[in-house]
């Protein structure tokens, strides 16, 4: 993988970023406005709630999880050629998606295939800006993820007009056409030279000097740079987190797929229904970059944990309200506090995450994480169709909602109080474990010129400690 340089931060760099805020814009946001198709398709299939939450569960679930394979791809190919790579799947799934006859089809093409380029695309253009950037990289970053923004707010309202006029395969057809400039903006993704400092050089591990054992071994190698099992083995931090994210989206997900059919089964006209999506995606063009500048700010590097505990149990208290009343001033009210909520749980996500687990350790972390976040991306929306189909009442999809997210935030605040509190009872224990064993030594002493010399050793054992 190329080293960023400092010199790369020259014009074209910038240029990189709006490739970058596009593809984003194109890929993440895309997965919202599903909700828009989801009355047509099962009209169209004959299918329950159930079956169809199949189709935008398995498209964000393959959105997350080929995260280790485009990893693979990057290292091998370059970020250029695994954007456009993404940019031609997702392009062929939703073609191909057009014309599909059954659901299991319209999984495969319009799911499977589309979700696999997009995230190629999407987690490309991320890595992609850590080589370009170095000084500005934060910022970077968070103007980057105004296209999520961006994307949430446009694509619900193109969908709704081509849904009208061409219909849902007309629509997928048109969507085919538009995600192909993914291709476009990686080509604007010149390869950045490589150049190996002394300090990269000597972080490297050096070679091994024992024999490869054949496949099986090539596998666990393979399996430990991208899979960290070691960590969530060993890291009682990142074992927490990543438990209570993977709880967490099982809720999280659920209203970008039934709020607009939420709202029009309460009689909200079509086209206000879809104006909800688009306004929680304008929230956050605003919302999301001020939110990742201030989770950035090192007054803050201690609490972050507690704050993405905090935004996810305002999350899960929205939904709430969400379910008590589908009135349309409601939801526009929803809609605008779901946004501060969620713009602080993605500028978090990820910075949280870096906290708990060492930096040369993190890729891998990250490919873990990743994978079990999909498995329940994969789950929750079939689950809430299952849930609808049984009970009928869109209610109970927010109040399903609102619990996962609800337990997950005092799962994980609550955890991480004790973890702290014990990591701040050890070096205690310790220093007292210290002086304990050094006062007997220094009782027979009773010489006045003792003293600094006792309370001078009591003080180097409390800093080494901690």
């Amino acid at each position: 993988m190329p080293q960023a340089l400092e010199c790369s931060e020259g014009c074209w760099a910038w240029m990189v970023l709006l490739a970058s805020v596009v593809t984003q814009g194109l890929t993440l946001g895309f997965p919202t406005c599903i909700g828009i198709f989801f009355a047509e398709l099962q009209r169209e299939f004959q299918s329950s709630n159930s079956e169809t939450s199949w189709f935008p569960s398995i498209l964000t679930a393959m959105l997350h999880a080929g995260g280790p394979l485009c990893s693979i791809l990057v290292g091998r190919f370059g970020c250029r050629a695994t954007v456009m790579l993404g940019g031609v799947l997702a392009s062929l799934g939703m073609v191909a998606g057009s014309f599909c006859c059954t659901l299991g089809q319209l999984y495969l093409t319009a799911g499977f295939i589309t979700g696999l380029g997009m995230c190629f695309s999407f987690q490309s253009s991320i890595t992609v800006l850590g080589l370009y950037f170095t000084r500005w990289r934060v910022l970077a970053n968070a103007l980057a993820s105004a296209g999520v923004s961006l994307g949430i707010m446009l694509w619900p309202l193109l969908s709704r007009c081509l849904l009208e006029d061409l219909g849902w395969r007309g629509s997928f057809l048109i969507f085919g056409g538009v995600l192909l400039h993914c291709c476009v903006c990686g080509a604007i993704l010149r390869p950045v030279p490589a150049r190996v400092t002394p300090e990269t050089r000597d972080g490297l591990p050096p070679p091994s000097r024992r024999p490869a054992r054949g496949c099986p071994a090539a596998c666990g190698r393979a399996i430990q740079r991208h899979l960290a099992f070691d960590v969530l083995r060993h890291n009682v931090g990142y074992r927490v987190y990543t438990l209570g994210v993977a709880w967490m989206i099982m809720g999280f997900p659920l209203p970008h797929v039934f709020l607009v059919p939420y709202a029009i089964w309460h009689g909200v006209d079509e086209h206000r229904a879809a104006l909800l999506i688009s306004i929680i995606g304008f929230s956050n063009i605003f919302l999301r970059p001020m939110a990742g500048l201030v989770a950035g700010r090192r007054d803050f590097a201690s609490h972050r944990k507690y704050l993405f505990s905090l935004a996810a149990l305002l999350n899960g208290l929205t939904n709430l309200a969400c379910a008590a009343s589908a009135d349309f001033r409601v939801l526009v009210a929803y809609c605008l506090v779901y946004s501060v909520s969620m713009s602080g749980i993605g500028a978090l996500l990820f910075q949280v995450l870096m906290d708990i687990v060492p930096m040369d350790r993190f890729s891998s972390a990250l490919g873990l994480f990743t994978i079990l976040e999909s498995i329940s991306i994969l789950i929750s929306p079939p689950l809430a169709g299952l849930l609808l189909d049984t009970t009928s009442n869109f209610s109970y999809v927010f109040y399903m909602s609102s619990f996962f997210l609800i337990s997950a935030a005092l799962f994980m605040g609550g955890s991480f109080w004790a973890l702290g509190k014990m990591e701040r009872q050890g070096p205690q224990a310790e220093v007292q474990g210290a002086v304990t064993e050094a006062a007997p030594e220094q009782g027979l002493n009773t010489e006045d010129t003792d003293g600094p010399k006792k309370r001078l050793r009591v003080e180097i054992v409390y800093v080494t400690s901690v």
